[in-house]
C-alpha cells in the first residue's frame, strides 16, 4: 500500500540547511493499524507531511497503492490526496459556521456528488461514528470527543485507502481517547490502513505496529500485539 526508499528531507534554515529525514525506508501493508512514534524534532510530522503529499521529498521514492507520488503540482497533489488521504489532526480542523453535517460533506464536494447523495453519504459516516442526532450541531456545540468523531467520519467520506491521524487524541483526555481508539481500531477491523502519529505510549500500543524515529533515522520497527481500547 504504503512504499517509502530511501527518503530524504531537508530544510534552509537561514544559510545553514537541517537534515530532518535520513533515508528512510518503510513499507506499509494494506490493512495495518501503524503508529509512528518520536520526540519533537525526530522526523515523524515531517514524514506525515510527506505521506499526505502536503510537502515534497528531496530524494528517494514514495509510492501509493502502486502509484508513484512525484512531481506533483498544488492541482495534482490535490486530486491525489481527495483520491486517496483521509486526514486526522490534532485540533480536528473543523469550519465553526459549518454543521457537523456541512463538515462532513466537504470532501465529497470537491469529489464533484450531488448535494443530495452527498448529504446522505455524511449522514451514515455520522451515523457510523454515533452522532446522527448531532448532525445539525455547529462544532462550538460539540465536546472535543464529538469533534474528533465528526473529523473522522469527514476523513472517511470519501473513502479514502489509506487514514492519516496526526496526534488524533492529543487534545482528549485520557477516556476520551480510548474512545477514539477504539473508533479507529473498528475503522481498522475493517481493512483501512491506519498510521498515526503519536508521542503517547498507551495509543501506540493500541496499534499492530510500533516504528520510532530518533533524529531522522528508524530506530525500532516492531509488530505489537494490539492492545484493544475499551
Amino acid at each position: 500500500m504504503i512504499k517509502i526508499k530511501d527518503l530524504h528531507k531537508s530544510y534552509k534554515m537561514g544559510s545553514n540547511s537541517l537534515h530532518v529525514l535520513k533515508g528512510i525506508n518503510f513499507n506499509v501493508e494494506e490493512g495495518e493499524l501503524v503508529a509512528i512514534m518520536g520526540s519533537s524534532g525526530s522526523g515523524k510530522s515531517t514524514l506525515l507531511n510527506i505521506l499526505g503529499m502536503l510537502d515534497l521529498l528531496d530524494s528517494g521514492s514514495y509510492e501509493l497503492d502502486g502509484v508513484p507520488i512525484k512531481d506533483l503540482d498544488e492541482t495534482k497533489a490535490a486530486n491525489y490526496r481527495n483520491k486517496f488521504l483521509g486526514f486526522v489532526f490534532q485540533s480536528f480542523n473543523l469550519i465553526n459556521y459549518k454543521t457537523a453535517l456541512e463538515n462532513v460533506t466537504l470532501p465529497l464536494y470537491y469529489q464533484g456528488l450531488k448535494r443530495k447523495d452527498r448529504e446522505e453519504t455524511a449522514l451514515k459516516y455520522l451515523e457510523d461514528v454515533g452522532l446522527k442526532e448531532w448532525a445539525t450541531h455547529l462544532p462550538s456545540e460539540l465536546s472535543g470527543g464529538q469533534k474528533q468523531r465528526v473529523a473522522i467520519a469527514r476523513a472517511m467520506a470519501s473513502k479514502p485507502k489509506v487514514l492519516l491521524a496526526d496526534e488524533p487524541t492529543g487534545a482528549l483526555d485520557s477516556k476520551t481517547s480510548k474512545e477514539v481508539m477504539a473508533l479507529i481500531q473498528q475503522i481498522n477491523k475493517s481493512g483501512k490502513t491506519i498510521l498515526i502519529v503519536t508521542h503517547e505510549e498507551d495509543i501506540a500500543k493500541m496499534c499492530s505496529r510500533i516504528v520510532r524515529l530518533k533524529d531522522g533515522v528508524i530506530m525500532e520497527d516492531k509488530k505489537n500485539k494490539m492492545k484493544s481500547a475499551i
